[in-house]
């Protein structure tokens, strides 16, 4: 990795240990941030993933201070994942951002909403659903430096994610997750399985907005191999599978961040129930 406004992503020893962690496992442990130090720590991780690996086309704010900044950075958790014998100092190696509904509505609301349509979550039917006194959480802006990706950093970012859903009364989790590339035709056997197989019920039908919206079923149901398309899945939408997430209607071709992105909705109750265990979750999410 190479950082060069924060020497790579590391965080002062002083600064971490004013901050306490959720877990701990060897030489990492996952925590919140609780300094601008921090925040730009992940900045600057998520730049390095997003920019430098991914081929994300940066503003030129962005690319001046080599951080993947926006607005919501300053409402936002974010969730650490820190390596503590990298060169004999802490080092941001995980990083996820999360939005609870309290304190989006308070502000400009979702990120999410830039790309859908969710007013099928915020009405009152869905929050009787998932009952009175809880609230949703957004996920975004996850990844893991490549040399971390693997069960260990994974499953202890969702570890730091469970207790945080507890914490805070969480019914249901949502967010974007990504593809990459921005031809939705390059992604037509993983779009098409996910929508008739995923596709979120009439009630939560959240879809991409009118004028974004890009059609999944780009090949009709039967005409190709599930196990085939299952394995054109990005890891991490695999994760979210795995702990029983439905697909929005409709993708979103995202031009800065490179990508065609699918909504997730994800009940709480699937990862309070196993975030004991290894995540085979993969590493990057830009939204």
């Amino acid at each position: 990795m190479t950082y060069q406004a924060f020497g790579m992503t590391a965080v002062a020893p002083a600064t971490l240990a004013a901050s306490p962690y959720i877990h701990k496992a060897g030489q990492l442990d996952v925590r919140l941030a609780t300094s601008e130090e921090e925040i730009a720590a992940a900045q600057a991780l998520r730049y390095q993933i997003f920019y430098e690996e991914m081929g994300a086309r940066p503003t030129p704010e962005i690319l001046a201070a080599r951080r993947d900044i926006d607005d919501y950075d300053s409402i936002c958790d974010h969730l650490l994942v820190i390596d503590h014998g990298l060169d004999g100092k802490p080092h941001v190696v995980g990083t996820y951002r999360l939005l609870r509904q309290v304190v989006a509505m308070q502000h400009r609301g979702f990120y999410s909403s830039a790309e859908f349509d969710l007013s099928p979550l915020l009405g009152r039917t869905f929050q009787n659903r998932i009952g009175e006194g809880r609230q949703l959480l957004e996920l975004g802006r996850s990844c893991v430096a490549a040399s971390y990706r693997n069960p260990a950093t994974i499953n202890l970012l969702w570890r730091g994610i469970a207790s945080y859903l507890q914490t805070h009364n969480i019914g249901y989790m949502f967010g974007c997750a990504s593809l990459h590339g921005t031809d939705p035709e390059s992604h037509a056997l993983a779009l098409s399985y996910l929508h008739h197989h995923h596709l979120v019920p009439e009630e939560l039908h959240v879809r991409a907005l009118p004028e974004h919206y890009v059609p999944m079923d780009r090949l009709p149901l039967g005409s190709y191999d599930i196990k085939e398309a299952q394995r054109a899945l990005p890891p991490l939408v695999k994760g979210y599978l795995r702990l029983g997430c439905l697909i929005g209607d409709g993708a979103f071709v995202d031009h800065q961040f490179n990508t065609v992105d699918v909504f997730i909705l994800l009940p709480v109750e699937r990862i309070t129930r196993r975030y004991s265990t290894r995540y085979a979750v993969g590493a990057n999410d830009a939204d």
